[in-house]
Order: structure tokens, then C-alpha cells, then sequence
């Protein structure tokens, strides 16, 4: 691994990780593809997918709109 993507995975905070994690599960909850995850370090990549697949199980569990 490159010595700046270290770098970069290392500058993360509880509040980043908490931002990158509210913005995938708003994604799996509106439906985005897991290969829209927009964060290029590992850590904050990761807790945007486990974001998104809260989302997504949530988004099975919420009732359908009813078509008027």
C-alpha cells in the first residue's frame, strides 16, 4: 500500500466515521449500488458500507407506499 493512502486511512475521527456511516445507510435506504461508495480510504469506505447495508436491511423492513 502506498505510504499516502496509510496516511490517509489514518486520518479519521469518531465524527467522520459517523458521517461516512449515516451517508451509506441514507444510501441503502434510497437504493445506491455499493460501488458508488465515495470514500477513497479503508476505514471510512468501511463503515460507509456498513452504513449502507443497515440501510438496505431497513429499506426491506419499512412498509411500501401504497400507489393512490
Amino acid at each position: 500500500m502506498p505510504h499516502a493512502q496509510r496516511a490517509e486511512d489514518q486520518q479519521w475521527s469518531l465524527e467522520s466515521l459517523n458521517k461516512a456511516y449515516q451517508q451509506g445507510y441514507m444510501a441503502g435506504l434510497t437504493g445506491r449500488s455499493p460501488s458508488q461508495q465515495p470514500y477513497p480510504a479503508e476505514v471510512l469506505g468501511a463503515a460507509w458500507e456498513a452504513g449502507l447495508a443497515d440501510g438496505q436491511e431497513q429499506a426491506l423492513l419499512l412498509p411500501k407506499a401504497k400507489s393512490a
